[in-house]
């Protein structure tokens, strides 16, 4: 019977509220569900109103987003998914995928996104195969939210979850992921729906209800056939369980209920079971070994770590050798203020919310929050791309700061005007961020909070479009401009450092449009027309000093106030030209190609390197019968080498062709010291380990030349001269064996 003046369930509606942690109160409270909060009630109908309209404006903006590098590897692992289950796995391709090693990944959504495709008849040349791939993505970013909008609900009421759903669904960095990212995305969706039914499983034992165990066995499921760290969620249950029952149930003495705990053993195992099986029949290559080949692909993760050069704090380092920092530092200046004020002070109001809501899943939000950060910077873990690697962490992050904010407005429940100025400093806090959404909703996920500067303030100093989204928006510029368009006649070449996203976007011109992958430092290693360059593995001192966008740019595509993406054009084609002449020692000829190329654009650092090549080649040639004439060439290629270093200075060629420069002029000091400053600038720089290999060999000291020409090798194990060096060393060491082994190993080289 409903009470008088209140629906029963709102009645059910009331927060439990710990006042003393005495076992008995403990025991007493664990026993009750938390739930929705008295008084919260009004909030729910907003709540399931901005959860609509934020589903509605994910799939929308997800239609306007462009195609991430990475989607090269998903989609060709999706066609080869497909291929496997509708053969009943003759189709084995997807068994072992070198490229990007993506069979050591479930398949969850490759599968479902890749039957809708095959289904409608889409191929990854068609935009709207990646329509439907990104509408799928924006779905499961939706479904993180909202779960972990939910769990705020279930814990402290209406009122904490709408905070959580404003607080996640306006936080671009997570918004933007999930526009296009299908790695992070529904695997962040698996883990935070794991959390929401692990709590409602648990607080409703010994008899959890029907859909709920359906709930948590799903979302263990999603974690793991998304890739092998879902096997983290399957920790949590055994860990939560175990503090749940002993916690509920009188600590210690509860290990005497053996039915009890039988109880939570069977429910605890047999949802783990199920999640782990389901994950399983999605994932083919664990499929062929259940039990080890999951365990086998989360151990390999760390060979297969990708080793590249990132931006961070302006400087352009290695992945593997960022600071433990980095992925704590990214996230603090890369989410709202409202999330930092509000994580920051929940970590104050810890011990408050413990007291006045569930203290285990308050516990449990921190713990799903921080845990794997802390542990990924405890282990200096290679990380590159922001902290994108541990976007599942995000919703949890975003929860406990809408409990704090919710516990501020609580607090000041009976005081109106301070309430009210706590909204407007909530507003105030997410002002930036919102603004942000609504100017770059194509890309989003670029965004810096005013900690850092914006993306003003990030520019030079962290990445920004690493995943080359604005390419779209750099070929709409280009048909927009008429440079390109579907009945366009003349052929039209593109190059770029994002080759994927570009050949599938402008798959549409047919053959009239040419893409061709060319790294940003090669982009003079073949002639193009127009180039479209993100800013990408690009130096930090070169953009801070402003020689990015270049002299030859003829547009940029902003996010902002700062330039992402540069669509360059070509004039005469000198660069390209003067590489080619120069690779068949036509020196006078490549130099006034350089020349050229310097007079249209005065900061291609690669112009000004590689002439620095040129008048450096033409000084050995004429060394023995114009030594004067060789001077003047050395003397000027050292001189064009200091300026494309002034341009970029981890150029390392520009650096190693100054250390040749000293060697020549016979300052063997001058040029260690060089060569040691080049392979500090750029570890993966095998010349600069030959030259200092080459030094220590002079210099009689074999085991020091050995050990430069391993690490020379280890940067580029198709480094010839590196193997032809240390062969020489073992034959004059009288060690014929070992270089007869280096023979062989060159043979092997292609």
């Amino acid at each position: 019977m409903a009470k008088s003046g209140k629906s029963a369930a709102s009645s059910q509606a009331r927060p439990a509220v710990v006042s003393s942690t005495s076992p008995k109160v403990l025991r007493d409270y664990l026993a009750r569900p938390t739930s929705e909060g008295e008084g919260n009630s009004g909030y729910s109908k907003v709540f399931w109103g901005v959860a609509a309209f934020a589903l509605v404006a994910m799939l929308y903006w997800s239609l306007g987003s462009g195609i991430n590098a990475d989607d090269k590897f998903q989609n060709d692992y999706s066609e080869k998914l497909v291929n496997y289950y509708t053969t009943f796995g003759k189709d084995s391709s997807a068994l072992y995928i070198k490229d990007g090693n993506m069979h050591l990944y479930g398949g969850f959504f490759e599968i479902t996104t890749g039957m809708i495709n095959r289904t409608l008849g889409l191929t990854p040349n068609d935009l709207s195969y990646h329509h439907v791939r990104h509408l799928a993505t924006a779905v499961m970013g939706w479904l993180a939210i909202l779960f972990a909008a939910l769990l705020g609900r279930y814990i402290a009421g209406w009122r904490a979850g709408l905070l959580t759903l404003v607080l996640l669904f306006l936080s671009p960095r997570f918004l933007g992921e999930s526009l296009m990212n299908p790695k992070d995305i529904p695997f962040a969706f698996g883990y935070t729906m794991t959390l929401y039914f692990m709590a409602k499983v648990l607080d409703r034992l010994p008899r959890p209800g029907r859909w709920d165990l359906v709930g948590l066995a799903g979302g263990l499921a999603i974690a793991l056939a998304m890739r092998a760290g879902g096997l983290l969620p399957y920790a949590y249950l055994l860990m939560f369980a175990g503090l749940h029952f002993l916690l509920k149930n009188g600590g210690l003495v509860a290990l005497g209920n053996g039915k009890l705990m039988a109880r939570y053993v069977l429910v605890g195992l047999g949802v783990a079971l199920t999640g782990y099986l389901v994950a399983v029949l999605l994932w083919p290559y664990a499929l062929q070994n259940p039990l080890k080949n999951p365990l086998e692909a989360l151990s390999k993760f760390e060979d297969f770590e990708i080793r590249i050069r990132v931006l961070f704090e302006g400087i352009n380092v290695r992945s593997d050798m960022t600071p433990w920092y980095y992925a704590p530092k990214w996230i603090l200046i890369s989410i709202p203020l409202a999330v930092v004020v509000g994580f920051m002070g929940s970590l104050l109001l810890s011990v408050r919310m413990m007291r006045r809501y569930h203290p285990l899943w308050v516990f449990m939000v921190f713990f799903a929050g921080v845990f794997p950060v802390a542990y990924i910077a405890s282990k200096d873990s290679v990380l590159y791309d922001g902290w994108r690697h541990l976007t599942f962490v995000y919703p949890a992050i975003g929860l406990a700061a809408g409990l704090f904010w919710n516990e501020v407005l609580g607090f000041f429940e009976s005081k109106k005007p301070v309430q009210y100025a706590f909204y407007g400093l909530f507003a105030v806090l997410m002002a930036d961020a919102v603004w942000f959404i609504g100017s770059n909703s194509a890309f989003p996920y670029v965004y810096f909070n005013p900690i850092q500067g914006g993306v003003k303030g990030a520019f030079g100093q962290h990445e920004t479009d690493y995943w080359g989204l604005s390419i779209r928006q750099g070929l709409e510029w280009m048909e927009s401009q008429g440079i390109i368009g579907e009945n366009m006649e003349n052929t039209v070449v593109i190059a770029t450092s994002m080759a994927y996203p570009a050949q599938k976007l402008a798959a549409k011109y047919g053959d009239k449009v040419k893409i061709k992958y060319l790294k940003w430092d090669a982009r003079c290693n073949d002639a193009w027309d127009y180039a479209l360059y993100p800013t990408r593995t690009i130096g930090g001192v070169t953009l801070r000093k402003g020689f990015w966008p270049p002299d030859n740019a003829i547009h940029t595509i902003d996010a902002g106030g700062a330039p992402i993406l540069a669509i360059l054009k070509d004039n005469g084609r000198n660069c390209s030209l003067g590489i080619a002449l120069l690779k068949t020692n036509d020196f006078s000829g490549a130099i006034e190609k350089f020349q050229a190329e310097i007079a249209n654009v005065p900061d291609n650092e690669l112009a000004w390197g590689n002439l620095g090549q040129a008048y450096f080649s033409a000084g050995q040639a004429l060394a023995a019968v114009d030594p004067v004439a060789s001077d003047s060439m050395l003397e000027l290629s050292k001189a064009s080498c200091e300026k494309a270093l002034s341009i970029s200075p981890d150029d390392s060629p520009s650096m190693n062709l100054l250390g040749m420069y000293w060697l020549q002029k016979n300052d063997i000091g001058k040029a260690k010291s060089q060569f040691e400053y080049s392979v500090k600038m750029e570890p993966s720089n095998p010349g600069g380990f030959y030259y200092l290999a080459l030094i220590a060999a002079e210099q009689r000291d074999a085991g020091a030349a050995l050990a430069y020409l391993q690490k020379s090798i280890n940067a580029n194990p198709s480094f010839k001269p590196a193997y032809e060096l240390a062969i020489r060393i073992h034959e004059q060491s009288g060690n014929t064996d070992q270089a007869n082994r280096i023979r062989a190993m060159i043979q092997q080289i292609k």
